[in-house]
């Protein structure tokens, strides 16, 4: 009895100095922090850069000479950091027309994939006006998200716009609240929609600068720049009756136009009677990428279409701004371990720290100025500001003098850090510090002992079933053996 007690115990001992060295040896993997998600997106950006601060843009409300033009409000925006090179009346409220299915395929690259399939019902086509813009798209069509926004920027179609409000909201009246909630979401403080389309409607307004914020946001999405780029393009669906050939309305993009601006990239024209003719754009000439809105363009006395004039004060726009700025690198050449390294104000361990820790920064980052500025009084400086959260370690701030004019991010990667083996001997406030696994802490100990009462308790449960039964036996032998000597006495 003894030994078979004494074979438990070392059982149960060993068991528990196997799980202390396991647990040991494997090091633990922290929890995500909190707080953080993971989203999901269709595509990512093309142009803004988020690892920059504001102030992207400097001195750029000082450029001059800017040309006259006939349309009510115009804005032109550098399209990476959003800064105004021009504004007339760019906060007044004015009706849209067609320039609203920006939006509108902003929502759709965003909430659909490309190949998914739109239903043109009866009341998605017959909602339309009669006489309005249409690509002749009919009831009991199924065509794919692609298609539809090829009619919808290029042709200008309502009912595709009406598709894809059912297909997204159920309703253009729910799909109009969505459009206002994602305009306010990128700072539109002037804009209110009521459908999707831009069909006449006294509540459904916007301004030249929300316009342009709009426009920038869906540059964003390589689909929408290859979409709203494109002149030609033919559906063809078992669906339709006969393929349906499609070209850009915009004039400025047709190569054969009088109009024709090679340096535009993507556009979208509208008109209605109370809007007159309006036009939103996007352009690039070397690093240079703007946007360019133009509305209320009116006929003239001189017989000039309002058309005819929003092509002219787009183009003429675009000249003078392309004429007046330009783009510096101030980080191409920039190496920051080595500018800390010589900095003998700056604490040796953070130069360390940056290589340790494979710091990094967009060396290609961009800054629009005016041509004439001087690109030898830029200067760059470090600023540590950690987030563990975001994996920021700092900034470099971009000086012209004593002024800063903007802030990039430097980064790490806590993983990396983790995993690499290297060991800088140095203590920090890091979390991504290398773990010793075979050091005690507190916890491992508290472990242990946790452990061993576990192992204890059992013991002394096992021990407790083992006596129980042993009495048990113990018991029956003893009523065996008095009744056996009972059964001889009445012999």
């Amino acid at each position: 009895m003894q030994k078979l007690l004494s074979f438990l115990l070392v059982v149960c001992m060993a068991f528990a100095s196997f799980t202390n060295i396991h647990a040991q040896s494997t090091p633990e993997v922290p929890p995500p922090e909190a707080g953080t998600t993971s989203t999901e997106t269709k595509e990512t950006s093309t142009i803004l850069d988020a690892n920059s601060m504001a102030a992207d843009a400097y001195k750029l409300d000082k450029l001059s000479d800017s040309p006259g033009i006939n349309a009510e409000s115009a804005v032109v925006m550098d399209a990476r950091s959003g800064e105004v090179l021009y504004s007339r009346e760019g906060k007044t409220k004015r009706y849209p027309a067609s320039i609203t299915k920006v939006m509108t395929a902003l929502l759709a690259v965003e909430n659909c994939s490309l190949d998914e399939t739109v239903e043109y019902t009866s009341e998605v086509v017959n909602s339309i006006e009669p006489g309005s813009s249409t690509a002749g798209i009919g009831v009991g069509s199924k065509i794919s998200m692609e298609d539809t926004l090829y009619a919808l920027m290029l042709f200008s179609a309502n009912e595709a716009g009406a598709a894809i409000a059912h297909h997204i909201s159920g309703s253009d009246e729910e799909f109009a609240k969505l459009m206002t909630k994602r305009a306010k979401e990128l700072g539109c403080k002037g804009t209110q929609f009521k459908n999707p389309h831009g069909l006449p409607d006294e509540e459904h307004y916007t301004t030249a600068y929300d316009m342009a914020l709009i426009v920038r946001q869906a540059m964003m999405y390589d689909s929408f720049r290859t979409i709203a780029g494109t002149v030609y393009y033919t559906i063809e669906n078992d669906t339709l009756p006969a393929p349906i050939e499609l070209y850009n309305h915009a004039k400025i993009m047709q190569s054969g136009s009088e109009f024709y601006y090679k340096y535009v990239e993507g556009a979208k024209t509208g008109f209605t009677q109370a809007a007159h003719n309006t036009l939103v754009s996007y352009a690039k000439k070397g690093d240079v990428e703007l946007v360019c809105v133009v509305l209320k363009e009116k006929p003239t006395a001189d017989g000039v279409m309002g058309a005819h004039h929003s092509y002219l004060d787009t183009k003429a726009l675009y000249e003078w701004a392309f004429g007046r700025v330009k783009t510096i690198k101030p980080l191409k050449n920039y190496d920051l371990e080595a500018a800390l390294g010589e900095d003998s104000s700056t604490d040796s361990e953070l130069a360390d720290q940056i290589a340790y820790l494979h710091c990094s920064y967009d060396k290609g980052y961009s800054l629009l100025v005016p041509k004439d500025f001087d690109e030898s009084s830029v200067s760059m400086t470090f600023r540590k500001e950690q987030d563990e959260k975001t994996g920021r370690f700092g900034y470099i701030d971009i000086k012209d003098g004593k002024k800063t004019i903007s802030s990039v991010t430097v980064s790490y990667d806590p993983s990396v850090a983790v995993s690499d083996g290297k060991d800088s001997g140095k203590s920090d406030d890091l979390k991504s510090a290398n773990v010793d696994d075979k050091r005690l802490t507190p916890g491992k100990i508290l472990r242990f002992f946790i452990r061993l009462v576990l192992a204890i308790a059992l013991i002394l449960v096992i021990m407790r079933i083992i006596t129980g039964i042993i009495h048990n036996k113990q018991k029956k032998k003893r009523r065996s053996a008095q009744r056996r000597k009972n059964s001889r006495r009445r012999r």
